[in-house]
């Protein structure tokens, strides 16, 4: 049967898709783009914000009506949204044929099948119990970097989260299996391991007793054929010393971090439940910089969570000022159903979210265009993503950049470079968030 596999949300729902992809190909199914060809259709649904959820239910509901006009022959719905709403899926779109939860991914042969066979079922096992690894996967991205997520769900309870209600408790992944899933993806070409998990610091806490992160990270580095692994979504009040130096002194793990902050106001902070504070921030941040000096730090902030005062968000955007972050998002407080930040006096209208985060982007890209030019005349190690059509320019990445959420590097060259290649670069211009080199002759 010809699928058309469409994934939303998050790089670790992308994962999902890759192992549900794996399975189908190996029991003879093939895959296409286009709608007109396709006999059936998968959604991999995310329901984190109201944005999300949004663009996960216009999108069943775009299939449903050409299931309804008997265009493709199966509709199936997985993924958080899925599991999350998968009694109102079934009474609001009924054309959806079969839901599978966030931790039944294995079924998904299964669940297609049955639907084909007239005798369609839902899939929804206990979101706590141990979760899918190991699977046959299929990289979407490219081939020359892949995804390895190494735990699911998460303990943290944030009070604006939804995620242990749709992914469970904090599970981590067997290291075994991991090693396993990165030789393969080496094995096909995979050149960069990005390292994803709700939080990737916590990592082997269930399984082995102690954060377990350094002792992968050791293991990842001699897998022969991988260059860059990057690490994203780590707690800063659970990066250790070890693990900054590991960091520190593995030449293939990229000197970059990912440390979702949220807010830096302390009265905010306890009630989005965070585990940290100000200080504590600031002397993780310091002690990063001081010990991994080239480091690339990226983080996410919200703006108008419930009760955020003017003053609240003044203190976090002289946070953003002082501490300048290499790399930061925004996003205004989404009010989530079913959590305990939904409940809370105080919302802030959407008007002053929205301009808040205007606010704190506006100064950031500031930041950022001034970091962007300290870069003029360093030497870099880039990965080449593609080639400018008609032009001497190709497009790469440096450690600083993580694929899809970071700039680029365009390099004019009239060498000829394949995707995934290692090129040395050096720094000539910055444009806004990008920068421009030239290939460094030796």
């Amino acid at each position: 049967m010809k699928i058309l596999f469409v994934s939303l949300g998050c790089d670790k729902n992308l994962v999902d898709t890759e192992m549900m992809l794996g399975l189908l190909e190996a029991k003879g199914h093939s895959f296409t783009d286009d709608e007109e060809e396709a006999e059936a259709v998968i959604v991999n649904t995310c329901c984190f914000i109201g944005d999300a959820k949004e663009e996960s239910i216009n999108t069943l509901l775009e299939f449903a009506k050409k299931r309804e006009e008997g265009s493709i022959r199966a509709l199936l719905a997985c993924g958080c949204l899925a599991q999350r709403y998968h009694d109102e899926i079934r009474k609001e779109i009924p054309e959806v044929d079969a839901i599978v939860g966030t931790n039944a991914i294995e079924e998904i042969v299964k669940a297609l099948d049955g639907v084909i066979a007239g005798t369609p079922d839902n899939y929804l096992r206990d979101i706590n119990a141990a979760p899918a690894a190991g699977l046959p996967q299929i990289v979407t991205t490219g081939g020359h970097y892949a995804y390895l997520k190494i735990a699911e769900g998460c303990d943290k309870r944030c009070t604006y989260c939804i995620i242990p209600k749709v992914r469970g408790r904090y599970r981590s992944i067997p290291m075994e299996t991991l090693i396993r899933e990165a030789q393969a993806l080496a094995d096909k070409g995979v050149k960069e391991l990005i390292l994803v998990a709700q939080e990737t610091t916590l990592y082997g806490v269930d399984l082995y007793g102690k954060k377990s992160l350094p002792e992968l990270l050791r293991r990842l580095v001699k897998i022969a054929g991988i260059y860059w692994i990057r690490i994203l979504y780590c707690y800063p009040e659970e990066i250790t010393e070890e693990l900054i130096e590991v960091i520190a002194t593995q030449p293939k793990i990229c000197h970059y971090l990912d440390i979702p902050i949220q807010h830096a106001s302390d009265a905010v902070l306890r009630r989005m439940g965070r585990k940290t504070d100000q200080a504590s921030l600031r002397a993780m941040i310091g002690r990063l910089r001081e010990e991994i000096p080239d480091i690339c730090l990226r983080t996410t902030l919200i703006s108008g969570f419930p009760g955020e005062t003017r003053e609240d968000f003044e203190e976090l955007y002289n946070f953003v000022d002082e501490l300048e972050f290499d790399r930061l998002g925004v996003f205004p407080y989404s009010q989530e159903e079913d959590t305990v930040a939904a409940a809370m006096e105080d919302q802030v209208p959407e008007e002053v979210k929205c301009q808040r985060r205007d606010e704190l982007m506006e100064l950031q890209q500031e930041i950022a265009f001034e970091k962007a030019k300290d870069m003029i005349g360093r030497e870099l190690v880039v990965m080449i993503e593609g080639k400018v059509a008609e032009e001497d320019t190709y497009v790469a990445r440096t450690y600083r950049d993580a694929p899809n959420v970071d700039g680029y590097l365009f390099v004019n060259s009239t060498a000829s470079f394949m995707t995934g290649d290692l090129v040395k670069v050096q720094v000539t211009d910055a444009n806004e968030y990008d920068l421009i080199g030239e290939v460094c002759h030796e």
